[in-house]
């Protein structure tokens, strides 16, 4: 009971520092905005160039900032519980990258919208299709470097997500190596992690797919607690093992899928959160939930600082969550007991 009292005192803090996150969010920028100004156009009042500010840049900005680091999180959280390993995350086994190789393909293709782009609902649901499809194929490959007899050995899961990663890497590179200088230097920065190309159509999307993550995820909460006992343990108290293995690894692999094709790769949310959250809760249930409003946190403070730090110009998110996360990952490294 306390544990749970614990894990409820941790979500309701989380949702508080999210809510103070997104109010600075809508608040910072290249023009900064007072509170009421703010608060004024999100009703719809005020002068005009506010009201686009806020409604139209800066509010669909943030809202896919929570979706973005919210489903990488969460992504991190199960294969690490998954692998049973807190060191993995979407970018070491590979789905990053393959991600990121299907959004080339698919904005070469002319799918969705490049990063900047205003796109439907219909198109915005395309691109990260597309990178599903590209995590797909890291997936199939990477699963058939792990398999064993038909079974996924978590051992070799993790060393056969390395080498596939690095195929990613030179498949990147191949397919700029034909494309026109400016529009390589844009997917490269888009690569490098951006939300500039948040859009209501984005946020809607994104949303379709990190609820279908979380309906796959949630359900398999008792088979990530019984893993760690063991595969063999949890097999004799019922669980399908199997079922639970690949089902997770789909799952994390489409809400990694669907975050790289709207942001980028962004390191460091799937490894660091799910990390820090394992030190107050032990219950997978609560893991995955409060992993999610962490991971919202990370990418919303990332996002303000990214674009306020040295207003006009805006930075990286990734580098700003590199900065933010390698630190704190030595941290809690070297805090291990």
């Amino acid at each position: 009971m306390s544990s749970r009292r614990s894990a409820w005192t941790w979500g309701a803090a989380l949702a508080a520092v999210l809510g103070a996150a997104l109010l600075a969010s809508l608040l910072l920028g290249s023009i900064s905005l007072a509170p009421g100004d703010v608060f004024r156009a999100l009703a719809g009042a005020g002068d005009a160039q506010t009201v686009s500010i806020v409604r139209d840049l800066r509010l669909p900005r943030a809202l896919l900032a929570v979706l973005v680091g919210g489903a990488l999180a969460l992504s991190g959280a199960a294969l690490q519980a998954l692998l049973g390993n807190p060191l993995a995350d979407p970018y070491l086994l590979g789905v990053s990258g393959g991600a990121a190789c299907g959004t080339l393909v698919g904005s070469l293709l002319g799918l969705g919208a490049s990063a900047g782009a205003r796109t439907g609902i219909f198109g915005a649901l395309a691109l990260p299709l597309a990178a599903f499809l590209g995590a797909l194929a890291a997936v199939l490959v990477v699963g058939l470097g792990a398999s064993v007899g038909g079974r996924l050995d978590r051992g070799r899961l993790l060393l056969s997500g390395v080498v596939v990663n690095a195929l990613a890497s030179a498949v990147l590179l191949f397919l700029l190596s034909f494309g026109d200088a400016s529009r390589s230097r844009t997917f490269v920065f888009w690569m490098l992690g951006s939300l500039s190309g948040a859009t209501p159509g984005a946020v809607l999307a994104l949303s379709v797919y990190t609820v279908l993550g979380l309906a796959l995820l949630l359900p398999l909460a008792r088979a990530f607690d019984a893993l760690t006992l063991g595969e063999e343990t949890a097999a004799t108290l019922g669980i399908r093992v199997e079922t639970a293995k690949r089902t997770a690894y789909l799952a994390a692999s489409l809400l990694a899928a669907a975050a790289v094709a709207y942001a980028g790769i962004i390191g460091f949310v799937g490894l660091l959160v799910p990390h820090a959250v394992r030190r107050v809760t032990s219950s997978h249930r609560a893991l995955l939930l409060l992993s999610f409003l962490g991971g919202a946190v990370l990418l919303v403070v990332s996002d303000a600082a990214a674009r306020s730090l040295f207003a006009p110009a805006e930075i990286s998110v990734g580098a700003i969550t590199a900065l933010l996360g390698a630190p704190a990952f030595l941290f809690l490294l070297r805090s291990r007991p």
